[in-house]
């Protein structure tokens, strides 16, 4: 049986019954009994890129390692798999601790999201050497070697988008696209804040959504949990630039214009704005042509993300139509597929 990441398998059982194995590590594991008394486990599963339960009922062969098993445990999971309207279902599936080299590949992540996300922080470090302004160049490399580690684990959310391990690289690195198309097509726009403005903006997510490095349990902790991450962010970015104060460079930089202070500054706006509203948790709203810009890059993307899992995920309700998944407006609709390229004329 073929090893599939828990993300296919949910679009493969969707089609019909599938025959296939997965590695996961246990998030969850609850004894329970049914309505007729009969005992069976709910174990919730996650890899890098989703998560899913089964019911280990006690007759099933993976009820006596459910009852020995322990949350955080890596494991292989055999089975045939469908899909119902209680999500994925399987009713006699086989389950086995994973070895640490079986387990250091799944913490890798498959190989398609592997390629993904290493061509995305190559694409940052790519953006981030590509700053003019010396200030904002140092204060993204200083933030790149001192925390890319756990840059690079974070997710960009717990639940609407990008809530996976890497989840937020992702993120930067397409916003960091939209933006740097943005600023072509809009030259008044500083083009250097922006896209400073992009790799810090979520950087307080680093404490709300971390991963551990040995797992796909998001937890959660007091940092995240008081400040939220634009205060967590706005903190970070200050003590940042409070180093650069002390770098050989910074007097050199003084007699730049815009001044040092001013660009400091609006740095902070955008960390401080990039949700657009109050009532979505930002403590001003977007004051500059950067910010406003950065605000909807952001939320585009985020927008553009919750649908791709929604058509991976979502209850089919009709043909090409799927159930509404919290924050989108309605109900999903597959878009219309490309337009092909006109045939080059023989001439």
């Amino acid at each position: 049986m073929e090893i599939l990441p828990i993300s296919q398998l949910k679009r493969a059982a969707a089609e019909g019954r599938i025959e296939a194995r997965i590695n996961a590590q246990i998030e969850a594991l609850t004894r329970k009994d049914a309505s007729n008394g009969k005992p069976y486990f709910e174990v919730t599963l996650a890899d890098s890129e989703a998560k899913f339960s089964l019911k280990a009922w006690n007759d099933s062969p993976a009820f006596s390692f459910c009852e020995r098993a322990n949350v955080g445990v890596f494991v292989e999971i055999a089975g045939d798999f469908s899909s119902s309207k209680f999500g994925i279902e399987s009713n006699r599936w086989t389950v086995r601790e994973l070895k640490t080299d079986e387990r250091d590949t799944l913490l890798a992540g498959s190989p398609s999201l592997r390629e993904k996300q290493a061509a995305d922080f190559a694409f940052i470090e790519q953006c981030v050497a590509s700053l003019i302004d010396p200030r904002l160049a140092a204060l993204s490399r200083a933030f790149l070697v001192e925390f890319g580690d756990r840059f690079r684990r974070a997710a960009a959310a717990r639940n609407n988008h990008h809530a996976r391990r890497g989840g937020l690289a992702e993120h930067v690195a397409q916003m960091m696209r939209s933006a740097m198309a943005i600023a072509g097509v809009y030259p008044q726009l500083n083009r250097e804040l922006l896209v400073a403005g992009v790799l810090f903006h979520d950087c307080g997510k680093m404490w709300e959504n971390q991963l551990p490095p040995e797992g796909f349990t998001m937890p959660y902790n007091e940092t995240g949990e008081l400040l939220g991450h634009i205060t967590i962010g706005i903190e970070l970015v200050n003590t940042l630039w409070r180093k650069l104060t002390t770098c050989d460079e910074w007097k050199t930089w003084l007699p730049l214009d815009p001044a040092s202070e001013d660009v400091r500054l609006h740095l902070l706006h955008l960390i401080a704005s990039h949700h657009g509203e109050l009532q979505f948790g930002s403590p001003v709203v977007p004051k500059t042509p950067e910010a406003i810009a950065l605000h909807y890059v952001d939320n585009l993307d985020a927008k553009l993300e919750m649908f791709a899992a929604a058509y991976a995920n979502a209850k089919p309700l009709a043909a090409r139509i799927q159930e509404k998944v919290w924050p989108l407006p309605g109900n999903e609709v597959h878009p219309l597929g490309h337009f092909p390229a006109p045939a080059a004329s023989n001439r």
